[in-house]
């Protein structure tokens, strides 16, 4: 009887450290799930702003709308939304033979977290001339999608003076 109870006594020790490891290897697992570097997100934000403008720049507007989530939207100023990847694609070949030549974007602060970040920043818009023709500030949502962030919501406004009508 007594080594029945020993026997015992040792098994239920055994399952109780096996369960406290598994759960201790689970909680690992976890953390490493959900830490967040918001210096490393703020680094894939402008390392994917600058591949952005490098699309702009080369006039394509098809490949910076691929930076954009397939439900993006983009709000411009003075404008209705526009929603989906076609029709950013429209709007950004708009800019794009209106004469705009440059974009740049510059990231002030990110906030968020692994699956969704707000970036605030500036932005200058440069033409064919070389002038910088608009500058302002802009809020954009982003989406991790498949570990890569994209777009999700997109709006800007001008810090340039409003011109009368003539």
């Amino acid at each position: 009887m007594r080594k029945t109870s020993t026997l015992l006594v040792a098994v239920i020790t055994l399952i109780g450290l096996t369960v406290c490891n598994n759960v201790s290897a689970q909680e690992k697992k976890v953390k490493i799930k959900t830490s967040f570097d918001p210096m490393a997100a703020k680094s894939a934000i402008e390392a994917t702003n600058a591949k952005f403008s490098e699309a702009f720049r080369k006039g394509d507007s098809v490949a910076v709308a691929s930076f954009y989530t397939g439900d993006g939207w983009m709000l411009p100023p003075n404008s209705e939304p526009v929603k989906g990847s076609t029709d950013i694609a429209g709007a950004w070949g708009s800019f794009i033979r209106m004469g705009v030549k440059d974009l740049k974007l510059m990231t002030d602060e990110i906030l968020g977290n692994q699956d969704q970040l707000t970036e605030i920043g500036r932005y200058e818009i440069i033409d064919n001339q070389d002038k910088v023709v608009d500058n302002g500030k802009y809020i954009v949502v982003w989406k991790s999608v498949n570990g890569t962030w994209k777009l999700y919501r997109d709006m800007w406004s001008s810090n340039m003076p409003v011109t009368r009508a003539q």
